[in-house]
């Protein structure tokens, strides 16, 4: 456990100097972005280390591996974003734990955390995904709504009781015009995000930029990156 604490120390530091270069060289405040641990298959052993270390976000994206780590940390204080393509059977379990989800993506997701939401008798906060590799009425391959969709969807969001819209969420497409060039797409989410907020003022984050590319995002104007392997080491292999 000492081993593991100081790796994880030791990845933290170098992920904190990294994200306050880059703040430097866009001539931000290194408050300005908060760090999102993605502790997906890594136990809740590291996720309580994590907070040891200060660590108040952490990510996940499979509700079968995230509900027993978030009961198991319940007494911890942290702020829990599930960033996985969420299917409907799993919302009301998601509602249970999570503050935020990142991959609102469609209406009938809306509707179903909506409900699941009120029943919990909590508040959920919600980010659209945005696909940037996708057509217009399409989803991306990686999940989110093209970006014409994103306006009908904020709106269905803060229409919806328990749901609060917090902003907009994207991953570098691996296809299309913005592959291989995540500062480009991540300036793209950036304009997107200035449209939503001139609607929806209250809207301003920005979920952008993993382990490789934190810098492009930090450099677009992100306010929130999502780091998992360059913190918690390279994943072992999903089963």
């Amino acid at each position: 456990m000492t081993d593991r604490r100081t790796e994880l120390a030791d990845n933290l530091a170098r992920v904190e100097e990294r994200i306050s270069a880059a703040c430097a060289a866009a001539n931000r405040k290194r408050e300005e972005v908060t760090l999102i641990v993605v502790t997906k298959t890594y136990p809740a052993s590291d996720v309580r280390i994590l907070a040891e270390l200060g660590v108040h976000h952490v990510a996940e994206n499979r509700d079968q591996d995230a509900a027993p780590k978030a009961a198991e940390c319940a007494d911890l204080p942290l702020i829990w974003h599930f960033v996985g393509q969420l299917q409907t059977n799993k919302v009301r379990s998601v509602a249970s734990y999570a503050d935020m989800v990142q991959s609102v993506d469609r209406k009938r997701l809306v509707d179903a955390l909506s409900r699941a939401a009120v029943g919990a008798g909590r508040e959920l906060g919600c980010l659209i995904q945005v696909a940037l590799d996708a057509e217009s009425g399409q989803q991306g391959s990686r999940g989110g709504v093209a970006p014409d969709g994103v306006e009908a969807l904020a709106d269905a969001v803060v229409a919806a009781p328990g749901l609060r819209l917090d902003g907009l969420m994207t991953v570098a497409p691996l296809a299309g015009p913005y592959a291989g060039r995540p500062r480009a797409a991540f300036d793209r989410l950036m304009e997107i995000s200035s449209g939503l907020r001139a609607a929806h003022p209250a809207a301003n984050m920005v979920s952008a930029g993993m382990s490789s590319d934190l810098e492009d995002a930090v450099a677009a104007g992100a306010t929130h990156v999502r780091v998992g392997t360059a913190v918690l080491g390279v994943r072992p292999r999903l089963r």
